[in-house]
C-alpha cells in the first residue's frame, strides 16, 4: 500500500515504526483485529476473512465459524446473557436511554453514577470512587491530574502504555525501576531523593510510585507487600492498576490486596476498569474523599467526557452485587472459585506439556513465550483452523523478539472446554514447534499384587 502525500506536505503516517508494519505486520494482520459476531462467551463466533492480495486487504465473508475463546478478558462469565444482570440492564436502557450525551458536570450525573461510585468504594474497601468512561483514559487522565512538573514519577519498566502515556502526559520527571523489583525501587527511591530534582536540586514536590495488580504481558502479580514497605519507609504514594486483578483474585474477588493480605488503606490510589471482571466499559479511581474530590474538580476527562453510559453502568451495578451475593444467590463466590480453579488447572498443564508460561498461579493472565517473530502468527492461525481463539502479542506491545501467545481464562468455561483447548494448543505447540521446556512425564509406578497363600 504506498501513501500519496500532496507536493510540499511532509508525510502524516510514516513514523519510527513504518518499516514493521510495511514488511511484518501487513503479513499477519489476519491475525489480529478478527471480527466476532456473537457475544464474548466461553465459546463466540469469529467472521471468516480472506485476502487476494498478500494480506493488504481483508475482505469478510457471510460465515463464521464457532471458536472456543482464549482470547477475552470476560474473567468471570458477566459479558454473556446473566439471569440478575441482563433484566435490569435492559430496563436501565429503556429508562435512561443509552447515552447521557453529556459530562458529569453537567447533564450526565445519574443516580446510577452515583451508587456504582458508592458500590465501588465499598467493594475495594476505599472511603471514596470516582467512575470514567473508558479505562485507558483513566491512567492516562487522572495520572496527570495527580502530579506535574517538579514531581517524581516511578514506573515499573512492564507498566501499560496508559500508564506510561499518562505519565508523559504529567510533565513529571520518569524514573523507571525493574519490573517487580522491590530491592532496585528503594535503590532509586534513595538516590532520587537524595539529588533532587534536575539542576536546582530542589526537593521533589511530591513521589508517585506507579504499579500494577497483575501485568497484562506477563500474567505476573505485584509484589505488593514489599513495594508498599518501600514507598512507607520513604513517605511516598503508591498508585496500582487492578485493571485485570479487580474481581478475578481474592478469596471474595477484591483484587490483589485481599489475595496478598494488603491492608487496601495503604494503598493512596487504586485504579481499575470495568471491562473485564465486570462485563462492562470504564474505569475507576479509589482513594480518599480528599483526592476524589480533587480529581472530580481538575480531571478533564471527568470534567468534559461524556459519561458511562447508563446501561454499562446497571450491568457493573448488577455484576458487583453478584459477587457480593447480593443478589440472594452464592453465584458470585462460585464463579471466583470457578476462575482460579480453571486458571490454576490450564496453567499446570500448558506448563507439563512443555511450554514457557509467564507469570504466578490464580492469574488468570497466561502468556507463553513464541519469541520467533514467524511462528506467532503460523500458531494463531492454525488453532483458529481447529476451532481455538487465542491472542498472539508482538510489538509493539511487546519487544519484536519477545513475542507470545497470551491466553485469558473465564468462569464461564467447564474442564471440558479447557481440555479441547488444551489439546489444540498442544498438537499446534508440536507443529510449530514452541515447547522451550522439557516435557513433564507422568510418573507411572507399578505396583505387585500380593500372592495368594
Amino acid at each position: 500500500m504506498v501513501i500519496k502525500v500532496p507536493y510540499g506536505y511532509a508525510p502524516i503516517c510514516v513514523g519510527k515504526e513504518d518499516f514493521y508494519i510495511r514488511r511484518f505486520f501487513r503479513r499477519v494482520q489476519d491475525c489480529f483485529g478478527r471480527p466476532i459476531a456473537s457475544k464474548p462467551d466461553a465459546w463466540f463466533d469469529v467472521v471468516e476473512r480472506y485476502s487476494t492480495d498478500s494480506n493488504k486487504t481483508l475482505h469478510r465473508t457471510t460465515k463464521t465459524s464457532k471458536c472456543l475463546n482464549l482470547a477475552s478478558f470476560n474473567y468471570l462469565g458477566f459479558a454473556a446473557a446473566d439471569e440478575y444482570c441482563t433484566p435490569r440492564v435492559i430496563e436501565s436502557l429503556k429508562k435512561y436511554s443509552a447515552s447521557t450525551c453529556s459530562s458529569r458536570v453537567d447533564g450526565g450525573n445519574t443516580q446510577l453514577h452515583i451508587e456504582l461510585e458508592e458500590l465501588v468504594a465499598r467493594f475495594v474497601r476505599k472511603p471514596s470512587a470516582i467512575l470514567l468512561a473508558m479505562g485507558y483514559a483513566t491512567n492516562s487522565a487522572i495520572i496527570p491530574a495527580l502530579i506535574g512538573k517538579g514531581g517524581l514519577i516511578i514506573s515499573d519498566s512492564l507498566n501499560h502504555n496508559s500508564i506510561v502515556s499518562g505519565a508523559r502526559a504529567s510533565g513529571a520527571t520518569i524514573r523507571v525501576f525493574e519490573h517487580n523489583n522491590p530491592a532496585h525501587l528503594e535503590k532509586l527511591l534513595r538516590e532520587q531523593i537524595s539529588g533532587g530534582q534536575p539542576r536546582t536540586h530542589r526537593a521533589w514536590k511530591k513521589i508517585l510510585v506507579i504499579v500494577e495488580g497483575i501485568y497484562s504481558m506477563e500474567g505476573e502479580l505485584c509484589k505488593l507487600p514489599e513495594i508498599i514497605s518501600v514507598c512507607k519507609k520513604y513517605k511516598v504514594y503508591t498508585y496500582m492498576d487492578e485493571a485485570h486483578s479487580i474481581g478475578a483474585v481474592g478469596k471474595t474477588g477484591r483484587g490483589v490486596c485481599e489475595l496478598l493480605g494488603v491492608d487496601p488503606a495503604d494503598v493512596d490510589i487504586m485504579m481499575g476498569t470495568l471491562s473485564k471482571s465486570f462485563g462492562s466499559s470504564g474505569g475507576y479511581i479509589a482513594a480518599s474523599k480528599e483526592i476524589i474530590q480533587h480529581l472530580k474538580l481538575t480531571c478533564p476527562s471527568h470534567i468534559y467526557g461524556t459519561s458511562m453510559s447508563p446501561p454499562a453502568v446497571q450491568q457493573v451495578i448488577s455484576a458487583m452485587k453478584v459477587i457480593l451475593g447480593e443478589d440472594g444467590t452464592d453465584r458470585g463466590a462460585k464463579k471466583i472459585a470457578q476462575i482460579r480453579d480453571n486458571s490454576n488447572f490450564f496453567r499446570s498443564e500448558l506448563q507439563k506439556m512443555g511450554f514457557e508460561v509467564l507469570g504466578d498461579n490464580d492469574s488468570p493472565v497466561m502468556p507463553f513465550m513464541v519469541y520467533n517473530p514467524a511462528k506467532m502468527p503460523a500458531f494463531s492461525r492454525e488453532c483458529l483452523k481447529q476451532n481455538v481463539a487465542v491472542v498472539p502479542v508482538g510489538f509493539p506491545a511487546t519487544p519484536l523478539l519477545l513475542g507470545r501467545i497470551r491466553i485469558c481464562i473465564s468462569a464461564s468455561h467447564s474442564r471440558e472446554d479447557l481440555i479441547k483447548g488444551l489439546e489444540v494448543i498442544s498438537n499446534v505447540g508440536d507443529l510449530v514447534g514452541i515447547k522451550y521446556l522439557p516435557v513433564e512425564q507422568e510418573e507411572t509406578t507399578s505396583v505387585e499384587k500380593p500372592k495368594k497363600l
